[in-house]
């Protein structure tokens, strides 16, 4: 290799390991492919890419026996916000967009109980201080901003955040950040998966096990289920574009930003670009509904994009958990996942039943990997409930995504908790996040017509 390094471009030897980094990943979800088909995993609740994920961590550096080199490590520590932003860009692309007229009452739902659970993550986060790591550890008050923007946010939020952090004195909030984010993700899909196996369980499923043998056929003479390479280039390409729009209006915010100051500019500056992708993703849509050539972006490649994406980011996510952070602060870390995830299965499992319309269970679960482990956990958990996308899961959570996410799970709201943190002080800006969960809870009760559904 150090002849390598004499000869070759630097670049060069950078692609090699991007090359190497994402073909190891490959070969890690193959072998967890194998590995669970043998052992009938799924049917536990075990999704194929926590399962290479952990595969990868035990030939960590860190693990047990130590075969990556660092150069694929620091690669698999960029993915995550690489494959979330390819997530984000597909999410619309692969469907005719919803007619405006009638939208907002299916979607209200699923935009309430997303806020609830997105405030409910600062509220929690800000008791686990105030009462516990607060008085006994004494830590900052900053880490109560850790659950949403590791859960919800992800890595990508994480690591644009650590320079905000640290000028508000927590300079080690990127570094527990990024490692709740693995830790998030982890416990989203083994969480997840058990709760989907429990829904299965208690007939929670809009599709039922035997209805789920063989693949709809409706749909079949619109688009080919087995698409050529030609397909796929322009459908990568169409990915491509969603992303370089989502560059172009991250760009142009920032431009504004500067122009503007008094403090836009801070914020705007934090802002990474997969919340910017989703909307790429819609401008691109647009663009090819409105010129005819809508056919070209074909739904089952996609889909296979965004959950090859999301797979991926899981397996690297779960083999680059630092282990060592990890165990030197294991207990408020483990207060805040508790705290998190507690929050979250009791929103998931209690409230959306009421509050969403048919299809509650697929369309909870996603909110839960979402909340949980970003998006990317979220469509994973959802093809496992729901894997020939039967359900009206995908197209709700879409458009929830496309509203809420400049605002949240990586958007300003994520970008401006701190400075309230910072300004307003911890107990204040946890009662304003308690009157906004009573308020978008209310909401959603009052629009669903307050009537519990049954979930047995």
């Amino acid at each position: 290799m150090s002849l390598l390094a004499q000869e070759a471009p630097g670049w060069l030897i950078d692609a090699g390991w991007v090359a190497a980094a994402l073909a190891l990943l490959t070969l890690l979800l193959l072998v967890a492919r194998a590995v669970s088909h043998r052992l009938s995993l799924v049917v536990w609740g075990i999704p194929e890419a926590l399962l290479a994920g952990v595969l990868g961590l035990l030939i960590a550096p860190g693990g047990p026996l130590p075969l990556v080199p660092e150069p694929v490590m620091r690669v698999w520590a960029e993915l995550p916000q690489v494959l979330l932003t390819l997530v984000f860009a597909c999410l619309m692309l692969g469907k005719p967009l919803p007619k405006l007229a009638g939208l907002w009452r299916p979607v209200s739902g699923q935009i309430s109980l997303a806020l609830v659970l997105a405030f409910g993550q600062y509220v929690v986060g800000g008791l686990a201080v105030l009462l516990v790591l607060g008085p006994r550890l004494g830590v900052s008050p900053m880490m109560a901003c850790l659950i949403e923007v590791a859960f919800e946010g992800g890595h990508g939020s994480a690591a644009a955040m650590g320079p905000s952090y640290a000028a508000l004195g927590f300079p080690g909030g990127q570094a527990l950040g990024l490692t709740l984010a693995s830790a998030g993700l982890v416990a989203s899909t083994l969480v997840g998966g058990l709760v989907v196996l429990l829904g299965r369980q208690l007939g929670w499923l809009s599709v039922h096990p035997e209805d789920l043998r063989q693949p709809p056929r409706t749909g079949s003479l619109e688009q080919p289920s087995h698409p050529g390479a030609a397909a796929w280039l322009v459908n990568l390409a169409l990915a491509g574009c969603a992303v370089l729009v989502g560059l172009a209006l991250l760009g142009g915010l920032r431009l504004i930003g500067g122009w503007v100051g008094g403090g836009v500019d801070t914020v705007v500056e934090d802002l990474p670009v997969f919340p910017f992708a989703i909307l790429g993703s819609l401008i691109t849509r647009l663009l090819l509904e409105s010129s005819g050539q809508a056919h070209r972006a074909l739904a089952p490649i996609q889909t296979r994009v965004s959950t090859t994406s999301a797979n991926l980011l899981i397996t690297a996510a779960t083999a680059g958990l630092d282990l060592g952070l990890l165990r030197a602060d294991w207990l408020p870390l483990s207060v805040l996942i508790a705290a998190g995830l507690a929050w979250n299965l009791a929103v998931v499992l209690l409230l959306a039943p009421r509050i969403l319309p048919r299809d509650w269970f697929e369309r909870a679960v996603i909110e839960f990997g979402q909340a949980t482990g970003v998006s990317a956990s979220g469509l994973v958990l959802l093809h496992m409930a729901d894997p020939f996308d039967q359900s009206t899961a995908l197209p709700a959570f879409s458009i929830k995504q496309l509203m809420l996410q400049p605002f949240l799970a990586g958007g300003v709201i994520t970008v401006v908790a701190p400075l309230a943190v910072a300004g307003w002080g911890l107990p204040v800006w946890t009662g304003v996040c308690l009157g906004l969960v009573l308020i978008f809870a209310t909401t959603g009760l009052v629009l669903a017509g307050t009537a519990p559904k049954a979930v047995a």
